[in-house]
């Protein structure tokens, strides 16, 4: 399985962007969370095959949400990321 953190950075809260990542996660066979960041970013944990994960991260690039706009990401592996039955929305930073 493939771990990856991605803080994503653009027009990216206010959008519906986590929730359009959440249905594109859930279409995709993703596990992980998407959280809002207090600096206006979002981060997104992924897991899943490397091709379902490297797909989905071309997809986030895109953004998710008609309405947003994704400028930068940095995407890093991380094995400690824990594991999930699902894909969450989170609140709060």
């Amino acid at each position: 399985m493939k771990k990856i953190r991605i803080q994503v950075q653009g027009r990216v809260q206010g959008v519906g962007f986590r929730y359009t990542t959440k249905l594109l996660a859930d279409r995709m066979g993703i596990q992980g969370s998407v959280k809002n960041e207090s600096d206006g970013s979002v981060t997104i944990e992924a897991i899943g095959e490397e091709k379902q994960v490297d797909a989905f991260v071309e997809a986030v690039k895109d953004s998710p949400s008609p309405s947003g706009k994704v400028t930068s990401t940095k995407i890093q592996e991380d094995p400690s990321i824990k594991e999930r039955t699902s894909f969450d929305v989170e609140y709060g930073y």
